[in-house]
């Protein structure tokens, strides 16, 4: 199990401040690095990792400290430095606690959470020698089994951290899954959730009624067999999330404890390939989207959470060329007023730069849903930013964006598009002349047009898939 401390910091802490934070824990710790210098690390005499800090990031998007940590830090830009400790050994979290207490003192700023803060006498030290590799290879792991790598949260909100980012690669890398325990009352980031992905990667809530609970599904569970798996599962490596839409599967009640707050959000998931050229600038039509439903930018991005960099398309491009032909994934994030996150993913193909957006607004229950806006900005994708297709969708969730261990229903459709070029590669008037009842609406030039097809979209009936699907099997020729 791991301890995570944060020092928000208003000034940077250099290299020597950190040093100084960890030899505060006594004169004679020894520091070893890794990951280029990104990751400084203390370790005991077997290999185990007692703290692991990251390199001080520079956080310059208001409103994130807030929706990860519900603290205040400093204000921007401010420095996020994160460590964690082993909890397992015991002296690690009193060294985080001693590191946090040391650098905020040296550079000034804050400590989360606050508890963690430790004095600033000496912990004693005795058998701490350089990290080897590859033992502390991933500091962000606390289990691993021939199944999965289990990482423990303890946290307001499980954000897609550059560590947590690393873990998912590593497991993904090795065949395994990633499942993430937590303690009752945490949330996850949508960027976690939507990178989950299937079994046996899950999100793992702790309850005291039932034990454990899968807070996506509610599905119980029990650590059987190397893996957190719903109980009598002959192997948790084969206990597909649909064995858990069976009858016999226990929910959990806490996951059942559900409250109509009338917040609702506004999803929206979208797909552009854009024809490889020097010139192309990526992220033009999620702005163009995030304006048309708020009327102004994005207010920061990055490649991981915290997104830590204002809202800037030639810098999110230069990142996303430097790291062609690897795909590259990014978090964008709202300001304060109307919380919004979307996720992106850019790739090279054979058909040129494809952008995948996934994006989400919320608004509270005294809020309208922008829904009058969306022929436009589906127009405005659709005439300048190459879209393929367009997904619209309404669902009764947080304004806050964060996903809790409740059950939230799924969204209902509002509206799909198909951009230009797919309505005419479809033979005849295939694309026009659909079974739905409403006509779908012309977008662009009459001779090339793309095509917005509205759906009932009313978040209390989910019949709407239903002709959603009928929309989808008439588009693809199925009978």
């Amino acid at each position: 199990m791991t301890k995570d401390v944060i020092a928000l910091t208003a000034r940077m802490p250099d290299p020597w401040t950190v040093l100084a934070g960890l030899l505060s824990g006594g004169p004679d710790k020894l520091v070893g690095t890794r990951g280029d210098g990104a990751v400084v690390q203390l370790c005991d005499t077997q290999g185990r990792p007692l703290v692991s800090v990251e390199a001080p990031l520079l956080v310059a998007v208001e409103g994130e400290a807030e929706r990860l940590l519900g603290a205040t830090p400093p204000p921007v830009p401010y420095w996020w430095t994160e460590a964690r400790a082993t909890t397992g050994v015991a002296e690690a979290e009193r060294l985080a606690g001693t590191f946090a207490t040391r650098l905020t003192a040296l550079v000034g700023g804050s400590a989360w959470p606050p508890d963690a803060v430790g004095s600033l006498t000496v912990v004693p030290s005795d058998g701490v020698r350089v990290a080897p590799a590859p033992a502390a290879a991933q500091p962000a792991v606390d289990v691993l089994t021939e199944k999965v790598a289990v990482v423990i949260q303890d946290r307001p909100v499980v954000a897609m951290t550059a560590w947590l980012s690393d873990a998912f690669r590593a497991a993904a890398g090795a065949g395994l899954g990633l499942q993430i325990v937590s303690p009752a009352g945490t949330t996850l980031s949508p960027a976690v959730r939507d990178s989950l992905g299937g079994w046996p990667s899950r999100w793992v809530v702790q309850d005291e009624r039932d034990g454990y609970y899968d807070g996506l599904t509610g599905a119980v569970l029990r650590w059987q067999d190397g893996a957190f798996a719903p109980p009598g599962s002959p192997d948790p490596a084969e206990a597909s999330d649909f064995s858990e839409g069976d009858p016999h599967t226990r929910v959990a009640a806490t996951y059942q404890e559900v409250t109509d707050t009338g917040e609702r959000q506004l999803g929206l998931t979208f797909r552009m390939v854009h024809p490889a050229d020097d010139r192309l600038v990526l992220g033009g039509g999620l702005e163009t989207v995030w304006r048309e439903l708020t009327g102004k930018p994005p207010a920061g991005w990055g490649t991981s959470e915290p997104a830590n960099l204002p809202w800037s398309l030639s810098q999110l491009t230069d990142v996303a060329h430097r790291r062609a032909p690897e795909p590259t994934w990014l978090v964008v994030v709202g300001g304060p007023d109307r919380p919004g996150l979307a996720t992106v993913r850019v790739t090279r193909t054979e058909a040129g730069v494809e952008e995948h957006v996934t994006m989400a607004l919320g608004y509270g229950s005294g809020e309208e849903c922008p829904v009058d806006a969306l022929p436009a900005l589906a127009e405005a994708l659709a005439t300048r930013h190459r879209l393929q297709s367009m997904l619209v969708q309404l669902r009764k969730a947080r304004r806050d964006m964060a996903v809790p261990a409740r059950f939230e229903g799924p969204g209902v459709p509002l509206a799909f598009v198909l951009g230009a070029d797919e309505v005419r590669d479809l033979p005849g008037d295939r694309a026009r002349r659909t079974p739905l009842p409403q006509a779908p609406l012309p977008l662009g030039p009459k001779t090339r047009p793309a095509l917005y097809y509205p759906l009932p979209g009313d978040p209390s009936d989910l019949s709407g898939w239903l002709d959603f699907e009928r929309l989808m099997r008439h588009l693809k020729g199925a009978p």
